[in-house]
């Protein structure tokens, strides 16, 4: 027994088919990127009234509206690529967009409908601006400030002498005069001369008295 359907009858219930399933991918997509992107459903069969579906109307347009250029190429056009992602656009009050444009064809390969993504990125840019900006570090400290973030600790003495004399092939005891009145300067540099018995601390390490560490201090050319 023959069916009842004419090959035109099961086209045009495919391509119902096909619109209906937009209308789904439409929502989900409409809800996943919401606010910031349209989802627009267009269905090329019927160019002067396509838009079917509109999901974060940021263009302004409804329902019943026509279709766009890049629809209209592919009505013309069955070979007309059916994917074009990421490329850039404008709504209507001017703001810049970015778009992506995805064909959907009926099993005889005809353009049936179209699903387009409209990101509205003059929100994004304003925030990636402001970002930029936050980063930016067009000044540097003054040459003779070293500052760091760290927290400045008594303990952090020791060792910090200790690799300024293995850099000399030497240990902090073994320090010639001026590397000792050297390595004093870096300590007070790092601002670690400030804290509470830190002179004190620095002798330890030094292994010399803690007048001898004030005497390097006051007079560079000093000895002990």
């Amino acid at each position: 027994m023959k069916s009842g359907k004419t090959p035109a009858a099961g086209k045009l219930d495919e391509n119902t088919l096909l619109l209906r399933e937009g209308r789904k991918i439409v929502e989900a997509l409409g809800q996943t990127f919401a606010p910031l992107v349209e989802v627009v459903l267009h269905d090329l069969t019927n160019p002067d009234h396509a838009i079917v579906a509109i999901a974060n109307n940021l263009s302004g347009r409804e329902p019943g509206d026509a279709v766009t250029e890049m629809g209209l190429a592919r009505i013309a056009d069955p070979a007309f690529p059916e994917v074009i992602a990421n490329y850039a656009n404008r709504f209507p009050d001017g703001r810049p967009a970015k778009s992506t444009s995805i064909g959907l064809k009926n099993s005889s390969g005809e353009y049936v409908a179209a699903i387009c993504l409209n990101m509205d990125i003059s929100m994004l840019a304003a925030a990636a601006a402001s970002v930029q900006q936050l980063v930016n570090v067009p000044n540097q400290a003054p040459a003779s400030v070293k500052e760091t973030l760290s927290n400045r600790r008594l303990d952090d003495i020791a060792p910090l002498i200790a690799e300024f004399a293995a850099q000399r092939n030497t240990t902090p005891q073994a320090l010639t005069l001026g590397q000792r009145r050297e390595a004093i300067r870096l300590i007070e540099a790092r601002g670690l001369l400030d804290l509470r018995h830190a002179h004190a601390e620095v002798a330890r390490t030094l292994g010399v008295a803690r007048s001898t560490v004030y005497t390097y201090l006051s007079d560079p050319k000093g000895a002990s």
